[in-house]
C-alpha cells in the first residue's frame, strides 16, 4: 500500500479502454477494502459497471453474506473471497450455496504460505491445502496470486499454478507476474491441467502487454 502507482483519477474510463480493446473480463480488487475488510471503493465500481458491458468479477473487502449480496445485485458477475474464507470458512458455504457459480476463491501465497488481511496477515496452509478444503463447498473456481510476482513483471510462477492445478478439479485462474507476451504463452501451456484463466494489470498500464496480442494468442491455444 506505501508504493501504490496511480494510473488514472478515473477508473470507468480505464475499465472501458479495456473493453473497448477487447477484454471480455475486467477484473476489479477494493484495494482499501481489503486491509479495512469492508467496502471502500464501492462508488468507483458503481461507475465502472456502467462503463463496461462485460462481466466483472470483484475481490477485497468482502466478509459477509450481505455484501456479497449486494455487490451481485449491483451487477457484479462474480466475488471473489479471500480472508474470509480462512477466517470464517462456514460463510463461504453458504455462499456457494445461496450464489451458485458466483463464487470464486482468491488464493494469496508467498513462499507456498496464504496470505491473508490484504497480505499483511501469513497463515500456515499452503494453497493447495487451503484449496481443496473449499473445493467441495461449490466454489466455480481458484484465482491462485504469487505476492511475490503480483505487480513487479518478473513472469508468473507457472511452476506452482500448475501444481495447484493438478491437485483440483475445479478452474484455476492465474494471476501475478505477468509481463509479456512470452508470459501469456507460458502460462497458456498449463490449460491441459485445468489453467482456464489468466490475470494482468500492471503490464497493460506499463505497455509491456498488448492487450489483443494477448487475447489473440490465447484463443489460437
Amino acid at each position: 500500500m506505501a508504493r501504490e502507482t496511480i494510473y488514472s483519477d478515473h477508473p470507468e474510463e480505464v475499465a472501458k479502454g479495456w473493453c473497448d480493446a477487447g477484454a471480455e473480463k475486467i477484473h476489479l480488487v477494493d484495494l482499501n477494502g481489503a486491509v479495512e475488510g469492508r467496502p471502500v471503493n464501492k462508488a468507483a465500481i458503481k461507475k465502472i459497471l456502467k462503463a463496461v458491458s462485460v462481466p466483472v468479477q470483484l475481490g477485497g473487502g468482502i466478509r459477509d453474506i450481505k455484501t456479497i449480496e449486494a455487490y451481485l445485485d449491483l451487477g457484479i458477475q462474480q466475488v471473489i473471497l479471500g480472508t474470509i474464507a480462512y477466517k470464517n470458512p462456514e460463510l463461504v458455504e453458504m455462499a456457494c450455496n445461496t450464489f451458485p457459480e458466483h463464487i470464486i476463491l482468491g488464493i494469496d501465497a508467498k513462499q507456498d504460505q496464504v496470505a491473508v488481511e490484504g497480505w499483511t496477515e501469513e497463515t500456515h496452509l499452503t494453497p493447495v491445502e487451503m484449496s481443496r478444503g473449499f473445493e467441495k463447498a461449490g466454489i466455480s473456481a481458484v484465482i491462485y496470486t504469487d505476492i511475490l510476482r503480483d505487480g513487479m513483471q518478473t513472469g508468473p510462477n507457472v511452476k506452482t499454478t500448475g501444481e495447484l492445478a493438478k491437485a483440483l478439479d475445479i478452474p484455476v485462474i492465474a494471476s501475478g507476474g505477468i509481463s509479456g507476451i512470452e508470459d501469456v504463452a507460458n502460462v497458456l501451456t498449463l490449460k491441459g491441467y485445468g489453467v482456464t484463466g489468466m490475470i494482468t494489470g500492471r503490464a497493460l498500464y506499463e505497455r509491456t502487454l498488448d492487450l489483443g496480442a494477448a487475447i489473440k494468442l490465447s484463443k489460437n491455444r
